[in-house]
């Protein structure tokens, strides 16, 4: 049986490091759930709404609201699919490209000091860490 004090203080320091680092986005007024989106868009490419929805692990009307926002704000564009003329694809445009991707480095530029700081055998052992961490997260 694991030790319910390990579980309970990885998932709090998880949930602080996380939301931590969420923060450093480059405008704190777009949602964690619409930059996944975003995010996503950029990463894999143009996808349906549904694929999105899929994906990320939200209802459709869900991602509706948030893909709206993206779209009003320009980090998202609608194309027509070339299959089939009822369904649009979504992609990240250029402005959305690189909201991601000055996030992604605001995120690692607040990160990287503080792993600077940390001694050889500490980052060793978080570099470990986190190998274990990303198969938890996997199960």
């Amino acid at each position: 049986m694991p030790d319910t004090s390990l579980a309970t203080d990885l998932r709090v320091a998880v949930a602080r490091l996380s939301r931590t680092l969420r923060a450093q986005k480059v405008d704190a007024s777009m949602t964690d759930g619409q930059f996944s989106a975003l995010a996503r868009l950029h990463r894999e490419g143009a996808m349906t709404l549904a694929e999105l929805s899929r994906q990320d692990g939200v209802t459709p009307p869900s991602m509706t609201k948030s893909i709206a926002v993206l779209v009003d704000r320009g980090l998202v564009s609608k194309v027509d699919h070339g299959d089939d003329r009822r369904k649009v694809l979504l992609a990240a445009t250029p402005a959305g490209s690189t909201f991601v991707e000055e996030t992604r480095r605001r995120r690692d530029d607040w990160l990287s000091p503080r792993l600077t700081a940390l001694t050889a055998t500490e980052r060793r052992t978080l570099a470990e860490a986190t190998e274990i961490m990303r198969r938890l997260a996997q199960q």
